[in-house]
């Protein structure tokens, strides 16, 4: 038993690594990347597609329900003239989505994204293939019936379950399946908005939980795509049309910061108060199938007070940004749209939640430019504080920060509402992450006992090589000498007798494999046999210059707790072993 120090050996006495198992090597970009990247275009394409399909259908649907006609165009349900029999159109809307929900699956219901972000966590990014049909369906079906709802939550979720399909039908990894499936959803909004990079951004925050080139790269060139059909379809005018804007003064950004703050505020209560009404839902004596009818009469008479309220609702954020709704019509229909929207959510049925939040958050930031500019706030233009509000909603319920500033410039493109915009976006951010330890997609996950971590650091075992925490110095078993000699040895408790493993090297020094304690001590294995004899499988190495994540993958692949070090100009020589304790100790060292 000799303990030994690092060996340097000459090039030509360096064998092949053939009988050797390695740990894979991680690289920035791989030939499966440009796989991926490949499958993620086809997906975007397929769920542009799917986005216009779902806009006809929701049109056809609001025109059939509201007005008798055989329509595809996407329209409003406001000038309807149903009077009080409009309640019944929501109703028999969400009496069909529960049928849909009991009897086909009831993960179609919810707003889309906090569903994909569980398959993504907990189920390999798997979505059963039958959403890829009802999900679109039914929030048809729940949209234009009057749902307050926003065609984006819907479209995302299905093309999240396109990319999950192709994932599923081929041969990749979960990673991979990931990748597709966050690619799609990215798609969906981006084909919805023409909104490419905050599509992007809201993948990497809320499905991807990482920032590597592996995964970025498909997602993007998935929403690029994406966004280039629905110029094809609709043209490249801007999602909501807003005027040309100032540059702002200094002391308007400030108004503008504290209308974060407090819109941000807003958002606590509104995500709270959507899951209010979801717990009193599950009160109910009443099977679930029949919570979407329930929270429908709610919307129906909402309609009733304020046929705006109804439906997707997009006209009502245009005109907010272009100040046209104000004053007391504002109140009125951010008022019934925040009651009808968090009933009807929280009973479950199939709906988005975007367009309701920049609805709700728009309203709120206009009435609270509207009021600094009657308190002598200068410059303060009540238009910027809509927008400012409409995104400062979503960034505070959703904690997407970035996708919220960068999805609101994209969607009016003006520049000069980018630093308003971010300044606004973080008060918001900071005084919900304050208030609330959740967001409206993660609480129901964290209510279910699932662990949401959004924060992303450099990972430390990546940045660390195997050979700056090896152990140098190894203790060794010759590969003949006997076992009934090991034996002894290690009942002499000498140092090093307690160790779990030990490598095995042959005559001229090279590793042949690694024994362990109850390897040696097997009572079937007579002590006149060697140590060799022992070894039971190929041994498993790492690289000295590999990385400590690395190491970890290659340790819970090869089911082991210990991995032989060597170089890769000498695989057969030993230069050192790293242990579960090594990778324990370098994380502490952080």
């Amino acid at each position: 038993m000799t303990a030994r120090s690092v060996l340097p050996v000459a090039p030509s006495l360096a064998p092949t690594l053939e009988g050797l198992k390695t740990p894979h090597r991680e690289e920035p970009i791989s030939r499966r990347t440009w796989v991926v990247a490949g499958l993620a275009v086809g997906v975007a394409l397929a769920a542009a597609s799917v986005a216009q399909l779902l806009a006809r259908l929701i049109g056809l649907v609001t025109n059939l329900a509201f007005y008798g006609r055989l329509d595809a165009s996407f329209t409003s349900p406001a000038g309807n003239h149903l009077g009080w029999f409009v309640v019944a159109v929501p109703v028999a809307g969400g009496l069909i989505v529960g049928v849909m929900a009991r009897f086909g699956s009831s993960a179609i219901r919810g707003h889309g994204i906090p569903e994909a972000m569980e398959r993504v966590l907990f189920h390999e990014s798997r979505i059963p293939k039958r959403i890829t049909f009802l999900k679109p369906v039914s929030a048809a079906i729940a949209i234009g019936t009057g749902g307050p709802f926003g065609a984006e939550g819907p479209i995302i979720a299905t093309g999240g379950a396109l990319g999950s399909l192709v994932g599923q039908l081929l041969r990749v990894s979960a990673h991979e399946r990931k990748t597709l499936l966050a690619a799609g959803a990215a798609a969906g909004m981006s084909a919805t908005f023409g909104s490419p990079v905050s599509a992007v951004l809201l993948a990497v925050e809320l499905l991807l939980f990482e920032y590597r080139a592996r995964s970025l790269i498909p997602v993007a060139l998935a929403s690029a795509t994406a966004c280039g059909a629905r110029y094809a379809f609709t043209g490249t005018q801007p999602a909501f049309a807003m005027p040309v804007l100032d540059a702002p003064t200094g002391s308007a950004l400030v108004i503008y910061v504290v209308i974060g703050a407090l819109v941000g505020v807003a958002s606590v209560a509104v995500t709270r108060a959507v899951y209010w009404v979801e717990g009193r839902f599950e009160k109910l004596p009443v099977h679930w199938m029949w919570w979407p009818a329930i929270g429908a009469v709610a919307v129906g008479l909402c309609g009733v007070a304020a046929p705006h309220s109804l439906g997707v609702g997009y006209d009502n954020i245009d005109r907010l940004l272009t100040g046209e709704l104000a004053g007391r019509a504002m109140l009125v229909l951010v008022g019934f749209k925040l009651v009808s929207w968090t009933i009807a959510l929280g009973s479950g049925t199939s709906g988005g939640t975007l367009a309701p939040l920049l609805t709700i958050g728009g309203g709120v930031g206009s009435v609270l430019g509207a009021l600094a500019v009657l308190g002598g706030a200068g410059g303060v233009d009540v238009r910027v504080a809509a927008l400012v509000g409409m995104a400062a909603m979503f960034a505070g319920a959703s904690r997407a920060l970035l996708a919220s500033v960068v999805f609101a410039f994209e969607a009016t493109r003006q520049p000069m509402g980018l630093l308003p915009l971010l300044g606004g976006c973080a008060a918001a951010f900071l005084v919900s992450a304050r208030m609330m330890r959740h967001s409206i997609m993660t609480e129901r996950l964290a209510r279910r006992g699932a662990r949401i971590v959004s924060d992303y650091t450099a990972d430390r075992l990546q940045e660390t090589a195997v050979g700056s925490v090896a152990t140098a110095k190894v203790l060794t078993l010759e590969a003949d000498r006997s076992l009934a000699t090991v034996r002894e040895w290690l009942a002499s408790r000498a140092p090093g007798t307690t160790h779990q493993g030990f490598p095995v090297l042959d005559d001229g020094g090279e590793l042949l494999g690694v024994v362990t304690r109850r390897d040696l001590l097997d009572e079937m294995q007579l002590g006149e046999r060697r140590v060799r004899d022992v070894v039971k499988r190929p041994v498993a190495v790492v690289f000295d210059d590999s990385s400590l994540r690395e190491a970890v993958e290659h340790m819970v692949g090869e089911g082991v707790g210990r991995l032989p070090v060597v170089t890769r100009t000498a695989p057969r020589r030993l230069v050192g072993i790293i242990t579960r304790s090594d990778l324990l100790t370098a994380q502490g060292r952080r």
